[in-house]
């Protein structure tokens, strides 16, 4: 468990283009299906994407957003960013939409009274598990984030009250990165355990465990 924590990437140039076949990608889905949910709610679903056309639009989207990021930042930061592949939509073949439920459970979701956000972190769980389930067969996930989600809503027809949380492109890759591709570009370094380390009481200086 601890390797595929250390090798799991948000990999985006891997893809070796073919399909992961059905077998494994339901497997990880299963996983992800059994990740914990508050109240026992389960407020997530899967849209697997592998139209052609469809994921050929969402990429053409992502691009345009992609520039807008890109237009919108200093020119130092610009080029930091340039060389940096944020997707892998027509690559990996196969899109998964990990979309959110809030209604799922009922009005009265036990354990969500007072955090009403832990619906939403449930569905993200769900996530993390079916990132570390693909990682463990070898497949890769890259995580896109560029787009609009009334876009993303209507591309895949998402009903009212569904909200899409992540469009993940999924495949089978040549390899994964030792390095994650933003600290291999430079664009910002993994904070050393001990400063996101607090004991007792939050500190805003570098935590240190009391002896």
């Amino acid at each position: 468990m601890y390797d595929v924590i250390r090798r799991r990437r948000d990999v985006r140039a891997e893809f070796t283009g073919e399909l992961v076949d059905d077998a494994t990608l339901l497997r990880i889905l299963d996983a992800a299906h059994r990740a914990p949910s508050v109240g026992n709610s389960q407020p997530w679903d899967f849209v697997v994407v592998r139209d052609g056309q469809t994921l050929s639009r969402f990429a053409a989207h992502v691009a345009d957003k992609r520039i807008e990021f890109r237009n919108s930042l200093p020119p130092e930061r610009a080029r930091t960013f340039e060389p940096i592949k944020i997707e892998g939509i027509t690559e990996s073949g196969t899109g998964i939409v990990v979309t959110h439920d809030d209604s799922r459970g009922g009005p009265r979701v036990l354990g969500r009274a007072t955090v009403p956000e832990t619906g939403l972190y449930s569905t993200v769980l769900a996530i993390q598990n079916l990132w570390l389930a693909a990682t463990s067969e070898d497949v890769g996930v890259g995580w896109v984030s560029f787009y609009d989600e009334s876009y993303l809503r209507e591309l895949i027809e998402l009903p009212a009250g569904i909200r899409p949380v992540a469009w993940l492109c999924i495949g089978p890759v040549h390899e994964f990165q030792e390095t994650p591709d933003l600290e291999r570009f430079g664009w910002r370094e993994r904070r050393p355990l001990a400063e996101a380390i607090h004991w007792e009481r939050y500190r805003a200086d570098t935590p240190v465990r009391p002896r």
